[in-house]
């Protein structure tokens, strides 16, 4: 990467300052779809303003004369989420089209460009405000530029392959040291995948309070009180998992193979040790020794039990949550079947883990 840089400017390249609406053609879809009065189907890419999946919800068979360009960058207005879409889409509200002017835009030069953006607006905050067509158009990214004045899309390509090039490599040597590509299940693994899927588990309720011994709140701790520090601090949300900083107040401390869950009920398993918001609870037992697997399994099982049930208006604190059930596989006497957990959640890991290994093969075949 860095012998590429020092190529790229010795040649007489440089870093330029571009207005976007220099380089992208910035408009409003003709039709925005409402989350609330729509129909899902299966045809067409619905992409909204959130920064999961791509920017897709879901998928629409809406009138095709609605439909956005693919080949473009979808653009949530108040949440700065940018995404390259390659397949023509739907969208729904508060979300720009941005068409590149300049050249052909492709998936690799549209990674750079992302990556650019994003830098652009990475001090904007959810919810600061609302960006217009003129603010965004004013917006400045700086991309490379050769000798001649132009934009080196050559520089641009060669970047982005180097670094999908380094991260194949320690993807394969991380693999490799930590014995992830050992990717056959064992044959309970099996059994339990087999189990799961023709629907032969029983499964009961239980409560929150028969599972851990500890269910805490934590403490309220303001942005502007926080010290940097290596302390993971967790508040509400679903963004890198809840973690909003790093901290070294003296805060609570809460276990690894612990749970959260926030006032909304998201719900996530702890393999590090960490300090919480007011808006977050911790969830753990001291006195049973579950294994990571079995938490996991628990964390999905909670959630399950949280799904759509929490919101601003209707908040889940955790000093509430001691009855609220989940429902977990039990044995034939109707004991909980820890052992069916802790094999079903390693059988998915390693066919995940298969899925990752099976990629990188192949992109190290084309190498």
């Amino acid at each position: 990467m860095q012998e590429l840089e020092r190529q790229f400017k010795a040649d007489g390249g440089t870093f330029k300052e571009y207005k976007i609406g220099d380089l992208f053609k910035v408009s409003t879809p003709l039709k925005k779809f409402n989350a609330n009065a729509i129909q899902f189907g299966t045809k067409y890419r619905y992409v909204v303003r959130t920064s999961q999946n791509n920017g897709i919800r879901g998928y629409l068979d809406e009138d095709e004369k609605y439909l956005n360009p693919a080949n473009s960058i979808s653009f949530g207005q108040d949440t700065a989420t940018i995404f390259y879409q390659d397949q023509p889409y739907f969208t729904g509200d508060k979300i720009k089209v941005m068409e590149f002017l300049r050249s052909e835009l492709n998936p690799i030069i549209a990674c750079y460009l992302l990556a650019v953006m994003n830098r652009a607006f990475s001090t904007f905050q959810w919810g600061q405000s609302s960006f217009n067509e003129n603010i965004l158009r004013s917006v400045c990214v700086a991309l490379p530029t050769s000798f001649n004045g132009e934009i080196d899309f050559d520089y641009m390509e060669s970047y982005i392959h180097e670094l999908q090039n380094e991260s194949i490599i320690k993807l394969n040597d991380y693999l490799k040291s930590n014995g992830l590509e050992k990717t056959e299940l064992t044959q309970e693994e099996k059994d339990a995948v087999l189990q799961l899927r023709s629907g032969e588990v029983e499964w009961k309720e239980f409560r929150y309070n028969e599972i851990f011994n500890h269910i805490e709140q934590g403490r309220r701790l303001k942005k502007d009180d926080q010290m940097p520090g290596d302390i993971p601090f967790v508040m509400s949300g679903v963004t890198n998992t809840g973690v909003v900083n790093y901290i070294s107040n003296p805060v609570a401390s809460f276990p690894a193979n612990s749970i959260t869950v926030d006032i909304f009920g998201n719900t996530f398993y702890r393999d590090f040790a960490y300090g919480l918001g007011d808006d977050t609870g911790a969830y753990y037992n001291d006195e049973k020794q579950y294994t990571k697997e079995q938490m996991l399994f628990i964390a999905s099982a909670m959630g399950k039990s949280l799904e759509g049930k929490f919101s601003y208006g209707n908040k889940l604190r955790s000093s509430q949550s001691f009855d609220l059930k989940m429902f977990l596989p039990i044995t034939t006497n109707g004991e909980i079947d820890w052992a069916f957990m802790q094999n079903l959640i390693t059988a998915e890991s390693r066919l995940a883990i298969r899925g990752v290994v099976e990629w990188k093969d192949k992109i190290l075949d084309n190498f």
